[in-house]
């Protein structure tokens, strides 16, 4: 098979956030005398969008939706103002989208992230390698729903099954595969490989370049 397009997720595979992600859900936290999170706990918390992320952080007893949502709004307000203070590409990425650029391959990234937050993240992070830049815009749409993937392919004029997806969640596997892409995980994010297999992972990646074999 030749793979004309790659799409990437972003929190956990391109970059490492948890750090931004964790400091501003915990501002919020200590605003409302909550009980806060160490980064650790955050990295089981991320991957299906911010208001996933607040649900998981807040108190089981302090989960009623009216609170959801000031929590949501209030993490939202702080996380988009440092979004990009401690979020770093990983090791190889940069290394990685060189070599690829090179290729005739197209290049994209879908993140359950907020959308205005997955952009200013990429273009702050990664200027000119991709596009398009998609996060989560409508929560029914959200992954593993392969909607906006096959959406995607349609943008990109590539067929599913012509497109890698590269992620480090079972829910990145299960987009992956929802949408007959060839599903690839990464060791270096957020999840382990038990889980990424269990997702339906077909190739694992130890290291960003371990990608041009595939190709």
């Amino acid at each position: 098979m030749t793979y004309k397009a790659i799409i990437f997720d972003l929190d956990g595979t391109l970059v490492n956030s948890i750090e931004d992600i964790g400091d501003a859900m915990n501002i919020v936290l200590e605003r409302y005398k909550y009980p806060t999170h160490h980064y650790k706990a955050y990295e089981t918390f991320v991957g299906s969008g911010i208001r996933s992320l607040v649900v998981n952080a807040l108190p089981e007893a302090q989960r009623d939706q009216a609170q959801i949502d000031t929590c949501f709004e209030a993490m939202m307000a702080i996380y988009s103002q440092q979004c990009t203070v401690k979020t770093k590409p990983y090791d190889g990425i940069v290394a990685l989208l060189d070599q690829l650029k090179t290729q005739p391959i197209k290049l994209s990234v879908l993140s359950n992230k907020a959308d205005e937050l997955t952009k200013k993240v990429v273009l702050a992070l990664f200027p000119g390698y991709f596009n398009p830049i998609l996060g989560l815009k409508i929560e029914a749409h959200k992954k593993p729903n392969p909607h906006v993937a096959l959406e995607l392919c349609k943008t990109l004029q590539v067929l599913p099954e012509e497109t890698i997806y590269v992620g480090d969640t079972a829910i990145d596997m299960q987009t992956a595969n929802n949408a007959n892409m060839l599903a690839v995980g990464v060791l270096w994010g957020f999840r382990d490989k038990k889980e990424l297999i269990e997702g339906g992972a077909k190739h694992i990646l130890n290291h960003p370049l371990d990608l041009i074999d595939i190709l």
